[in-house]
């Protein structure tokens, strides 16, 4: 019953949120230069046919009744219509959105697989060549710009070795990983640059508490000391560390996403925002702001698996 209340609460709490960062997005695109109905028309622009467009798409009233009926329509769940391409957005968001978990999640899995080897073997190795080499390297990755990272990789493994496509999505699951791989593992290095110095000074502070001495004067090995005493309350900061920057990539995946032209939200509102498509933007945000408020949400749940303690 009490977990029940907790998740109700942060449900219940979560919609001021959205609202603040829907209506906030929507002023601030307001005061943005630009008509969306003089870029929609281009060259064949007049002004009777700007009047039409303006009236179509709500654009002649004040920006107070533009907001009303924003936020009437967002309680309805209606996202609105794109003014380019004249698709709803949910449909249209909803494609591009699974591309971007997709690389993400990606991302992240690579990140892991990076992070627990090298810091466990770092902070196994303080200040020995292994775990100076461990934190030159991944200092460095992490002082890069992403974009030129994921060019030195599409160049080394996709032009001069050939074993990954230079861009694109692909087809079906298989096709997705090979797509995605350069990508996800130009973010994964960024991620596991950071994960891995908080990891490693968690296990190198639990190294010498006072109950994993308890744990290893009973008796248990060493494998069991690390992984049940150490390894497990380690994360605990790093899994912190991941919910912050992956709630972040959601936006800023779009630089990734044009470096290897991947088809995703990222770069949906880069090209939303540059044609001043409103109802585009304003959706993409309020399901960013989703995204992160569900990833904050799973960050605590997976606290409350690794540390009893903070069970609701």
């Amino acid at each position: 019953m009490d977990y029940f209340r907790f998740i109700l609460r942060r449900v219940l709490q979560s919609i001021p949120v959205l609202l603040g960062v829907g209506l906030l997005t929507f002023f601030i695109m307001r005061m943005v230069p630009g008509d969306p109905a003089l870029i929609m028309l281009g060259r064949h622009a007049t002004p009777e046919r700007l009047a039409v467009l303006h009236e179509k798409f709500g654009l002649d009233k004040s920006i107070w009744i533009q907001a009303g009926y924003f936020v009437r329509d967002l309680a309805r769940g209606d996202l609105g219509t794109s003014i380019i391409t004249q698709e709803p957005v949910t449909e249209l968001i909803f494609r591009r959105v699974e591309v971007t978990l997709f690389l993400i999640a990606y991302s992240t899995v690579l990140a892991l697989l990076i992070t627990l080897p090298v810091a466990t073997i770092a902070a196994r190795n303080r200040d020995r060549l292994v775990d100076q080499i461990a934190r030159g390297f991944f200092t460095v990755t992490m002082t890069m710009p992403n974009f030129w990272v994921g060019i030195i990789l599409m160049l080394v493994f996709s032009i001069y070795l050939g074993l990954f496509p230079v861009s694109g999505y692909g087809v079906g699951f298989l096709g997705h990983l090979r797509h995605l791989f350069l990508p996800s593992l130009t973010i994964g290095l960024y991620l596991s640059s950071l994960a891995i110095r908080s990891l490693r000074t968690s296990l190198l502070d639990l190294f010498g508490a006072g109950h994993v001495s308890f744990a290893r004067a009973k008796g248990l090995s060493e494998s069991k000391v690390f992984s049940g005493h150490v390894l497990r309350n380690g994360l605990i900061s790093t899994v912190t560390v991941l919910g912050i920057t992956v709630g972040w990539l959601y936006g800023s995946s779009a630089v990734i996403e044009r470096v290897f032209s991947i088809p995703g939200a990222g770069l949906l509102l880069i090209d939303s925002v540059f044609r001043r498509d409103y109802p585009v933007i304003q959706g993409l945000i309020i399901t960013f702001g989703v995204l992160v408020i569900l990833t904050n949400f799973l960050v605590d749940l997976i606290y409350a698996l690794l540390d009893p303690r903070v069970r609701v």
